[in-house]
């Protein structure tokens, strides 16, 4: 998401299918990082990686958590892409950006 396309990073409309997974990472890994003292203190640590794993896909790599965020515009129907990007785009038309002067060149010698 932060690479791809983020209102962060200049992008002007960011739309999510239902179906994207949202994340810095994938699950596997932030569960490790975010939930490692509950993994290393639970009694079964891998059935409790494995529960974290699950939560953290349910609660946080969905794509309405990033819409009530505000990260994404909005969640659509992928049925409903081409109409969407077509407003989008017909929106943006007369778009005029008014970018900062270049502090630094690579002019010709």
């Amino acid at each position: 998401y932060i690479v791809m396309d983020s209102q962060s990073i200049g992008a002007d409309l960011t739309y999510a299918w239902p179906t994207n997974e949202i994340a810095v990472m994938g699950a596997e890994g932030a569960a490790g990082v975010v939930f490692r003292r509950q993994i290393a203190e639970a009694d079964d640590p891998r059935a409790m990686r494995e529960r974290m794993v699950k939560e953290y896909k349910a609660e946080l790599m969905h794509p309405y958590y990033a819409a009530e965020r505000g990260l994404v515009d909005d969640v659509i129907d992928p049925a409903d892409t081409r109409e969407v990007l077509v407003r989008g785009l017909a929106m943006l038309r007369t778009k005029h950006a008014d970018l900062p002067s270049r502090k630094h060149g690579n002019p010709p010698t």
